[in-house]
């Protein structure tokens, strides 16, 4: 019995895993646009696409959260090749996040004071879910999020430790409920 209970538990898992793998999120379609778009940092391409959002005129403001404390703006601004201009008007850095969960309580917090009601979230395609599921946890639901995921090349070890991140962050979740 235990047995049986324990295979159904592996292949529940490992079908989960390959979904997980083989299904990535893709960079979004849609071309309205949101009152802001947030880009958590971690991952190669995520700020550069957070910028074309910008450029573009998707969005009129970007928070990037969990920036190392030791970056300053114009170092950001130097790195990324924005004009002081549109670092002084558009890009918030935010400095209080240090994981998943807590940029999403950053962003939450942005977004209130910022009166956003529409926001574009940018990250890499592995990360997108547990993202999306962290933010939809802690924003209003007044909030429209729109999901534009970054491709990449992952290797089955990220995807792997992204997959048991997921599946944590969703326990946590309905623990919560």
């Amino acid at each position: 019995m235990i047995r049986h209970i324990l295979s159904v538990l592996f292949l529940v898992w490992a079908i989960g895993f390959l979904w997980f793998a083989v299904a990535l999120p893709r960079p979004a379609v849609e071309t309205e646009a949101t009152d802001a778009v947030i880009v958590p940092t971690g991952g190669a391409g995520r700020i550069a696409r957070g910028l074309a959002v910008l450029d573009q005129g998707l969005a009129t403001k970007m928070l990037v959260s969990g920036v190392d404390p030791e970056v300053r703006p114009g170092e950001f601004a130097a790195e990324f090749d924005v004009a002081p201009g549109q670092m002084d008007c558009c890009i918030t850095l935010g400095f209080a996040a240090v994981d998943t969960r807590s940029n999403a309580a950053e962003t939450a917090k942005w977004v209130a004071q910022n009166e956003v009601r529409s926001l574009r979230l940018v990250t890499t395609d592995w990360h997108m879910r547990r993202a999306a599921g962290e933010l939809n946890r802690t924003l209003p639901d007044h909030v429209r999020v729109i999901r534009d995921a970054v491709p990449s090349q992952p290797d089955l070890g990220t995807l792997f430790l992204e997959y048991h991140k997921l599946l944590a962050s969703r326990a946590a979740g309905l623990a919560n409920l």
